[in-house]
């Protein structure tokens, strides 16, 4: 029938027209956010330490963060609304979320990395502590 079961003698059960892809919207959200708030900061820092790139692409990506760090904040915020708003739908109609398991854990690495960067921008003097004792 599809990726989801439609419960018999449920009224107002969920179609099977609703695909997976409207349930891994929240996750996808989520890693975008991420990657448009790391792009500042986080991104730079880990292809440098991994030799893949070099501090021209951090100064670059420096003069975006105005743009980045608002949009990634904004887009978790997105994405947890958009998966709330999916949980509550299956609850009412008595279905089941495709992949929860994996979109509550795209979601927590989304905001532990949105997270950082804040905090990379926000207390650069503390985070500056950190990062020369490890």
């Amino acid at each position: 029938m599809g990726s989801r079961e439609r419960p018999r003698g449920v009224p107002g059960a969920a179609p099977s027209r609703y695909s997976s892809a409207t349930e891994r919207l929240p996750a996808a959200t989520g890693v975008v956010s991420a990657v448009l708030a790391a792009s500042c900061c986080l991104l730079p820092i880990a292809l440098i330490a991994t030799g893949v790139a070099g501090a021209g692409l951090m100064m670059t990506m420096m003069r975006y963060e105005w743009l980045t760090l608002p949009l990634g904040v904004g887009g978790l915020g997105g994405a947890y609304a958009l998966y709330v708003r999916e949980q509550r739908r299956c609850e009412t109609a008595g279905c089941r979320l495709v992949g929860e398991r994996a979109t509550k854990l795209m979601l927590g690495g989304a905001t532990v990395v949105v997270a950082v960067a804040l905090l990379l921008k926000l207390f650069p003097a503390w985070t500056a502590d950190i990062l020369l004792r490890i």
